[in-house]
């Protein structure tokens, strides 16, 4: 029986959910600042907390400013995307494979699925949830970017919450953080455990095909290979 810890990212991973998330973002920080116009930042592979500093940082907003603000504008993008629910569910989708590798996985007894994401805990538990993939995860033990302004600092967050909430301890050998960006990867290495990169992301299989991850899919659509690399060796690309 294999013993595995699988924590998963969520956007450009599980699944993709339209302009909706990066709007929530930009939303909350324009609502706290009071910004006409928002700039535009990179975010994929970012936390939460960093994105929305780098939008205020772009917008001029000073340092002390920008972590007087932060919080508000965080709860701000939280009830922006509980807002957007309808959008998320019309424009957003489960990438391939997805249902069938979380079921699969879930259905071997040594395994437990969870979250490490740089979105915020309540926005991570709404996108999941929407479409129906929380019932494979154990929410509670994820690190979130809520959590943590810094994605490297997430995996031990979980590890530990594993341990005191569940009372399981996992090697570095029977983890896996499973994304696709080079952030994730370098969040898994940060915390000694292996990585799977998929293409699914924004920037396709371009992006992270090339990375030393210990295994790489093009996506999640070879379920049996999927569970090959997460449940056996885990060497693959």
């Amino acid at each position: 029986m294999a013993r595995r810890l699988i924590l998963w990212d969520i956007d450009g991973t599980l699944v993709s959910c339209g302009p909706a998330g990066r709007l929530a973002l930009e939303t909350g920080a324009a609502r706290a600042a009071g910004l006409a116009c928002v700039p535009e930042v990179v975010m994929s592979g970012k936390t939460d907390p960093q994105i929305v500093t780098e939008i205020l940082t772009a917008a001029g907003v000073d340092e002390e400013t920008r972590a007087r603000l932060l919080p508000l504008a965080l709860l701000e993008a939280e009830r922006a995307l509980a807002a957007s629910t309808d959008r998320l569910v019309r424009e957003g989708f489960v990438h391939p494979g997805v249902r069938e590798v979380l079921a699969a996985l879930g259905s071997e007894s040594g395994v437990r699925q969870s979250l490490v994401t740089g979105n915020l805990s309540t926005n991570a538990a709404l996108k999941v949830g929407l479409f129906g993939l929380d019932v494979f995860l154990d929410l509670p033990v994820g690190a979130y970017g809520s959590d943590h302004h810094d994605r490297d600092c997430l995996v031990p967050i979980a590890l530990e919450r594993v341990r005191r909430e569940r009372g399981a301890d996992f090697s570095s050998e029977e983890v896996w953080v499973v994304g696709d960006t080079a952030n994730d990867l370098r969040c898994a290495r940060a915390a000694g455990v292996r990585c799977l990169l998929v293409g699914t992301g924004n920037g396709g299989r371009g992006d992270v095909a090339s990375l030393e991850a210990d295994a790489f899919l093009e996506h999640l659509g070879d379920a049996d290979k999927a569970l090959h690399l997460l449940l056996g060796s885990g060497e693959g690309r």
